[in-house]
């Protein structure tokens, strides 16, 4: 079986290599440095140097292909993603687009297409742990706690990021979307700011994003549910500092005769400072809460996870835990186990009892380790 993986930054490289051990794996990207170091660490995956949001001739690119992953910056996601669509080929998603790639479901369905979005590990777990267990109980309440955070902590951020500070900015100035009593709730980014203790990490801050995504649409029958970003204790005071001294502001303003903008501005600023460098070791830390009524009786299940980079294989514990999943999902559609055809968020996946075991027992084999607990 022949997989076309679209896009080989950080995680779309560890896609391609891990896809490598299964399948006759190609691997499209315009970068050249990207390409290359995939090559040393994977030689069996082929490679090509490709504008991917330059082209429309998809079906000329894709039709050697029985599977396609994208894993393209979010400014591109679904307009590529709507292409892989009309090809017909069957696709798993881990782009994040801003746009809402429900709106496909009727062009997968006319083109007898598998689309599994959001596949990563949030978006992507935390919906698929939701999906799971809205199947076995009246779910009432969800939360979902997730940060990607640097091992050594550096003043004054104490921050790392393995993608674009501009995408990171988006985070923390994007209102947040949360679901408070049936209602859906929009609230300011970097509020409600609590502490919270993780074991193996220690204190943590959680302030609200817009990490709910299609939940909001899919999963609107549960009155409470919320997605928190972690820190290191600090930083969003930080943030909001920078925040309200116009540092985030995307208009122009005028300087010697220059006109900049000082997002633009920040960000290369922040890009030396926040750039993930190769080795750099970093870890992922998550908590999943559902909550809710089980015959009859009040129940809370919550999935825990801390990941860290692998020291041996060289790979970011955030491209292990988003990139293993997304992989596992291509196994789903290549083993037939998930065959709808249509656009499908991780929640619509984990309702299947076969498949959520089969993306836990994948991940657990790659030593991406969820620990769950259940209780009154």
């Amino acid at each position: 079986m022949k997989i076309a993986v679209l896009g080989a930054g950080m995680v779309g490289r560890t896609i391609a290599e891990d896809l490598a051990a299964s399948f006759d794996v190609t691997s499209f990207d315009k970068s050249h440095a990207s390409l290359a170091l995939l090559a040393q660490r994977a030689p069996s995956v082929k490679t090509e140097e490709y504008n991917l949001f330059g082209t429309e001739n998809y079906d000329v690119l894709l039709k050697p292909f029985d599977i396609v992953v994208t894993a393209v910056p979010g400014f591109m996601g679904f307009r590529i993603l709507k292409q892989v669509i009309a090809t017909g080929k069957d696709v798993v998603d881990i782009s994040f687009s801003p746009e809402n790639t429900l709106q496909l479901d009727a062009l997968a369905k006319e083109n007898n297409v598998t689309a599994i979005v959001d596949c990563g590990v949030a978006p992507g777990m935390s919906n698929l742990v939701l999906g799971r267990y809205n199947e076995e109980m009246v779910v009432d309440n969800f939360e979902c706690y997730v940060g990607g955070l640097p091992e050594i902590r550096k003043k004054p951020f104490e921050y790392k990021a393995p993608f674009s500070p501009v995408d990171v900015i988006e985070e923390y100035t994007r209102p947040a979307r949360l679901m408070e009593n049936g209602q859906i709730i929009t609230k300011a980014a970097l509020t409600e700011i609590e502490l919270m203790d993780f074991e193996g990490v220690g204190t943590l801050e959680a302030f609200n994003t817009d990490g709910l995504r299609s939940i909001i649409d899919t999963m609107n029958h549960i009155p409470n549910m919320k997605e928190k970003t972690l820190r290191y204790p600090g930083h969003c005071e930080l943030i909001i500092a920078l925040q309200r001294s116009g540092f985030f502001d995307k208009s122009s303003i005028a300087y010697k005769g220059i006109h900049i903008s000082p997002l633009e501005f920040t960000s290369a600023i922040l890009f030396k400072e926040w750039k993930l460098q190769a080795g750099d070791e970093e870890f992922t830390v998550m908590k999943i809460i559902v909550q809710g009524v089980q015959e009859g009786k009040r129940k809370t299940v919550e999935y825990s996870l801390l990941d860290c980079y692998d020291v041996q294989s060289q790979t970011t514990s955030m491209a292990r835990s988003t990139g293993y999943t997304c992989t596992a999902a291509v196994h789903l559609i290549a083993q037939k186990l998930f065959t709808a055809t249509g656009v499908f968020p991780p929640e619509k996946v984990g309702g299947n009892k076969a498949c959520f075991n089969h993306i836990i027992q994948y991940l657990k084999e790659r030593k991406v380790n969820w620990k769950k607990k259940e209780y009154a």
